[in-house]
C-alpha cells in the first residue's frame, strides 16, 4: 500500500513510542502534541519497503491546555520524513475527536495517547481516523547524540 506516493508506515520503533508516552504524561493535565518522523523500514533491517516511526519531533509554539494542543503551520518543518501526528487525550478516551479528525488528513498515521500513559494506553489511526494497526518494533536507533556528526558529504547526499 502507498500513501501519498510513499509506501506504507510499517510501525513505530518502541523507543519513539516510550518517548511520546513520557513527554505525554510529563504533559500531564495538558494535551501533549508531536509529529511523527519515519526512516526507511530497509535502512532500519525491518522490511525492503515501508517506513518505520522513528522519531517525534515536538514544534516550536506548540500551545496546550487540558482539552486541546495546537501549533502554527509556519512552525511545522518542511520535511518528507513527516508521517503524522500524535497527541493525548488527558481524560484516557482513545478515540479521535471531530477536530482530530479535521487534521487527520495530513499525514498517514495519527497516535491518540491516553491517561494513565501505559504500554497499551494509545490507539492509532489513519488519515480519515479509522483506527488502524502499527506494529511496536524492537529496533536500533542512531544514537541522538550522533545527530550533529556530520560532513559536508552527508549533507549534499541528503540533499540528492
Amino acid at each position: 500500500m502507498v500513501f501519498g506516493g510513499r509506501p506504507t508506515v510499517r510501525g513505530i520503533a518502541a523507543d519513539a513510542l516510550e518517548f511520546a508516552m513520557e513527554a505525554a504524561e510529563d504533559s500531564h493535565p495538558d494535551e501533549y502534541l508531536g509529529l511523527l518522523r519515519a526512516t526507511p523500514a530497509k535502512d532500519l533491517g525491518v522490511a525492503d519497503d515501508g517506513y518505520v516511526v522513528t522519531d517525534v519531533l515536538v514544534v516550536p509554539g506548540t500551545e496546550t491546555n487540558p482539552v486541546s494542543a495546537t501549533f502554527g503551520s509556519t512552525q511545522v518543518p518542511n520535511d518528507m520524513r513527516n508521517v503524522g501526528s500524535v497527541h493525548s487525550h488527558p481524560n484516557g478516551v482513545l478515540a479521535p475527536s471531530d477536530a482530530d479528525r479535521a487534521t487527520f488528513g495530513k499525514g498517514q498515521v495519527h497516535i491518540i495517547l491516553g491517561h494513565p500513559y501505559r504500554r497499551n494506553d494509545w490507539r492509532a489511526f489513519d488519515s480519515e481516523g479509522e483506527p488502524t494497526t502499527l506494529d511496536v518494533l524492537d529496533v536500533d536507533l542512531e544514537d541522538p547524540e550522533s545527530f550533529f556528526d556530520f560532513t559536508q558529504a552527508d549533507i549534499d547526499e541528503e540533499l540528492e
